[in-house]
């Protein structure tokens, strides 16, 4: 169109002044939409930013996760998994409530991640996920969803307590209150680590118990740590893990006692020096002691032992037996007694499989060798029995796994 002169006194400078802000008008709403081209080339034939885009573009990257958001009653284990089409995670965090976040791994692309390990139970998590794609563009997505209410429930019943001293025999022994069908998994849930660090196993025997432990005894003053994460762990079919917990132990000075049964004897060692030598009796035929390196389970200042429980009928029933300790599940003992002749002592056998040290009833004589042993030992200590007329007791007869080859242990 044409535009006429305007007549007046300003004739020669308005029409300029009103074109240039037609002009501005004009170009300052034509960023209306995300794909309008923004004019200025040098050549004065207008054009648009690098590549042909504003900067305002989608991300080509797409977060995918599963569960949906909001599911309730959702597996623990197995549900969980975050993806990327069109570019790769940079951010994925998952948490319960309480901000205690959940462990995972990225796949070596890029564009997925999963669980490290398995879900709480009847536990709400949160997940926030982000993904990049190839021009630096980022995409997000959250969602809420909360985990299965388990009908059916399993637990380990573990051996050392959380802050106990041990001697360097002492295994970490996880029996479970119902038996595992899952072993992977719930061997997966738990971790034992040590200062300083000593590779740690697990063996298992039968479908109920778990025991870790290193290649030899554990080093003088070891800080064990121990987490087990059982909440959530399907052991077998319905059955999941309601346990988390971490248990920290300490082991004590070196001490290992070996009992030479032929010669009547049992040598102290402590820290690699020999601290008492003392004689013991031991079992005599038919009820020899079993040969082999034993663990010290439990302590008994004054306890109650009778032949019937063990398989010996009306043999003995002794209510005050002085100063006990345990190596076996099967009965056998290191303990005081009073009721043998004092020169039995170094020169018979003549105990049902027990060792015998000379004691005085009640346990009230600190003076006496079963004293005496009861009050330098640990719970952990080793007992190791040699040249009895007996087989080597079996690894899963008490703390006992030390009798199986290393190599047999890590199978």
């Amino acid at each position: 169109m044409n535009l006429q002169p305007i007549r007046g006194r300003f004739r020669t400078g308005l029409p300029a002044l009103l074109l240039g802000a037609a002009l501005l008008l004009t170009t300052g709403c034509s960023g209306g939409s995300p794909d309008a081209k923004v004019g200025g080339g040098d050549n004065g034939k207008g054009g648009a930013v690098a590549n042909g885009k504003t900067g305002t573009e989608a991300s080509q990257a797409t977060v995918t996760i599963k569960p949906d958001d909001g599911a309730k009653e959702v597996a623990t284990s197995g549900i969980l998994k975050i993806s990327s089409t069109g570019g790769k995670l940079t951010t994925v965090t998952v948490a319960d409530t309480k901000g205690n976040a959940v462990e995972g791994k990225l796949g070596g692309d890029g564009a997925s991640w999963e669980p490290a390990r398995n879900l709480a139970s009847a536990t709400e998590y949160k997940v926030h996920a982000v993904a990049k794609d190839g021009s630096g563009r980022e995409s997000a997505k959250d969602i809420t969803f909360t985990t299965l209410t388990p009908t059916n429930t399993f637990v380990g019943h573990y051996v050392p307590e959380d802050g106990d001293t041990v001697g360097v025999g002492m295994p970490v022994s996880i029996n479970f209150s119902r038996g595992i069908t899952n072993p992977q998994a719930v061997e997966k849930a738990i971790t034992v680590t040590a200062e300083p660090a000593v590779p740690v196993e697990g063996h298992w025997f039968g479908n109920d118990r778990l025991d870790f432990r290193p290649e030899k005894y554990w080093a003088a003053g070891t800080k064990v740590t121990v987490k087990i994460a059982l909440d959530g762990v399907e052991g077998r079919p319905g059955v999941y893990g309601k346990q988390t917990r971490t248990v920290t132990f300490k082991v004590g000075r070196s001490q290992v006692s070996t009992v030479d049964a032929a010669a009547h004897t049992m040598q102290v060692v402590r820290d690699n020096a020999v601290l008492k030598d003392v004689p013991i009796t031991a079992g005599g035929a038919p009820n020899t002691t079993y040969n082999g390196q034993m663990v010290i389970s439990e302590k008994y200042k004054v306890t109650r032992m009778n032949g019937a429980t063990v398989g010996f009928g009306g043999e003995y029933d002794i209510s005050d037996v002085p100063h006990a300790m345990r190596l076996s599940n099967s009965g056998t003992f290191v303990h005081g007694n009073y009721w043998a002749s004092s020169d039995t002592f170094g020169s018979e056998n003549v105990s049902h499989g027990c060792v015998g040290l000379r004691d005085a009833r009640g346990a009230g004589d600190d003076d006496m060798p079963g004293a005496w042993f009861f009050n330098e030992s640990l719970i952990g200590d080793v007992v190791v029995v040699k040249n009895s007329k007996d087989k080597d007791i079996a690894p899963d007869n008490g703390l006992n796994g030390w009798n199986m080859p290393w190599a047999d242990w890590i199978k």
